[in-house]
């Protein structure tokens, strides 16, 4: 590939990716949040003191329909034991001879027209004062039901005018029962009297309830709430400032378990931006020296291809994986774009041999003429994988150069081995690869974000990518990846199933073959 050949799609990608980065930083980290506030009105104190007042006032109702209806009552009943008193009084009178001033003075002593009384079966009139011809209601308190109360005083309530009424009630002494005729409209002014007392009582009530329901939910409840809102809003104005993040309080309740959680999540909101701010700033980063290295990259190739020739057995024997080596850095530094979108390129599967990617990953990691580390390769004959080359032997190599760093970082004065194993085999439709190594292993700490971006670098200078990327390569096949546990220094897992074929393809490449 000519030097000339490379500058050009160079620098288209260069373009296209400082757009992306561009755009993206504009939107996301130079342009401030905005809220649209809503329009001003009753905020939730207000409608809450709205609410309690009428259902106060409802629960005032209730209990005053069987208020008034007991008052009317106990009226009647002290109608009727007033009218016992008075048949007492003149039925002891000598042969029932009572003066007619002294009846009328009894009569109105307890507001009535007419006294009469039923012993055996005899109904006498003790004494009467201008009786009316007709009585138009009749009120029996001998067997009143709660409901006949309750639609009585209402009925008597809602007449108007000084209509008559006999009461009739049980007497006492040998008489049977008492009647007394006596006009509703001083018993209907008790009544409004009553109502009215109710009404003020209710109120009052009504009022110093409102407020204290108001007042303990305001404390126990709206403010809590206002202030979980004020943190949402101000979080939301600026979700990268630690200072945003609300500071939960000591609350057992349901609020306090909103404000734990909502202050987790905040925290892990803030820590994913400035995460993706890291992100933002490396593509941009890889963008600026992408034009660069690529550039350095064509030169070497130019050289390379001079050393081809060179009769030299060495330089021939390393010149083809020295090409090979730049070709594969070459398409790296060309998917750069597509890394900066935060996407790999679908892997070009096909059957290979997995003992080729395996030495040519020793050879890229420098471990080939290490002797401080002990290289053992232990992998079935002819395995093969289904898988891309090129991806698979980016995956090893990241685990292969992540060992190596940690043993020597370890470096231990035990006399211990240093070493670095992979295994091969084959379980079916599934190949299974296995990278260990005699170091360390893999802090507690870091294994619950171990294959995350920027999570896992333990070393100084290190970026924290190699198993984030290993891993999005390994699930791009289908396969899984994790670390073993249980293991001397750190082991990790490789699955990579084979694709699952259709048997007509087959049948017909069989018969074209």
């Amino acid at each position: 590939m000519a030097a000339t050949d490379l500058q050009q799609p160079t620098q288209n990608a260069d373009q296209d990716l400082g757009q992306v980065l561009d755009q993206a930083l504009d939107r996301d980290l130079d342009q401030p949040a905005t809220r649209t506030r809503g329009p001003g009105g009753l905020g939730l104190s207000g409608k809450l003191l709205l609410l309690t007042v009428p259902l106060v006032m409802i629960a005032a109702v209730l209990l005053y329909v069987p208020a008034i209806a007991n008052f009317w009552v106990n009226r009647l009943n002290d109608r009727v034991a007033a009218a016992n008193t008075a048949a007492l009084v003149l039925d002891a009178a000598p042969l029932g001879m009572v003066p007619d001033s002294l009846s009328r003075e009894i009569l109105k002593s307890i507001n009535a027209r007419a006294v009469a009384i039923k012993m055996g079966q005899q109904r006498r009139l003790l004494a009467s004062d201008n009786l009316p011809a007709t009585i138009e209601h009749d009120v029996d308190l001998r067997d009143m039901t709660v409901w006949q109360a309750i639609t009585g005083s209402f009925q008597m309530m809602l007449e108007t005018g000084n209509q008559p009424i006999r009461i009739v009630g049980p007497g006492v002494g040998n008489a049977q029962f008492v009647e007394i005729v006596t006009d509703e409209l001083p018993l209907r002014q008790s009544m409004y009297r009553f109502s009215r007392n109710v009404v003020v009582v209710a109120l009052i009530i009504g009022i110093l309830t409102a407020g204290l329901v108001y007042l303990a939910l305001h404390y126990l409840f709206v403010r809590p709430m206002r202030r979980l809102t004020a943190s949402l809003v101000g979080f939301h104005e600026n979700p990268e400032s630690s200072a945003r993040i609300i500071v939960p309080s000591q609350r057992s309740d349901e609020i306090g378990v909103a404000e734990r959680e909502l202050s987790d999540m905040q925290r892990d909101l803030m820590s994913m931006l400035n995460q993706k701010s890291r992100l933002a700033a490396l593509g941009l980063a890889v963008s600026k020296i992408n034009h660069d290295l690529r550039n350095l990259l064509a030169s070497a190739q130019l050289l390379s291809d001079q050393l081809a020739s060179v009769p030299d057995p060495r330089v021939q024997r390393f010149a083809p994986k020295l090409v090979r080596s730049l070709e594969r850095a070459i398409a790296f530094c060309q998917s750069t774009l597509s890394y900066g979108r935060a996407q790999e390129a679908a892997p070009d599967r096909r059957m290979m041999l997995i003992e080729p990617v395996v030495l040519e990953v020793r050879e890229t990691a420098g471990l080939a003429n290490d002797v401080s580390i002990a290289w053992v390769a232990a992998i079935e004959r002819g395995l093969s994988v289904d898988a891309d080359p090129d991806q698979l032997f980016r995956v090893l190599l990241n685990l292969v150069r992540n060992a190596a760093q940690a043993l020597e970082s370890h470096a231990s004065g035990d006399g211990g081995p240093q070493q670095i194993r992979i295994t091969g085999k084959r379980e079916g439709a599934v190949a299974i690869l296995e990278v260990s190594d005699t170091g360390p292993g893999v802090p507690q700490k870091t294994r619950e974000h171990l294959f995350e971006a920027f999570q896992t670098s333990g070393r100084p200078g290190g970026s924290g990518l190699g198993l984030a990327i290993a891993a999005e390569l390994v699930r791009a096949h289908g396969g899984d990846i994790h670390l073993v546990e249980g293991t001397i220094g750190a082991t990790f897992r490789i699955v990579i199933p084979d694709r699952p074929v259709e048997l007509l393809s087959i049948r017909n490449e069989r018969q074209r073959a």
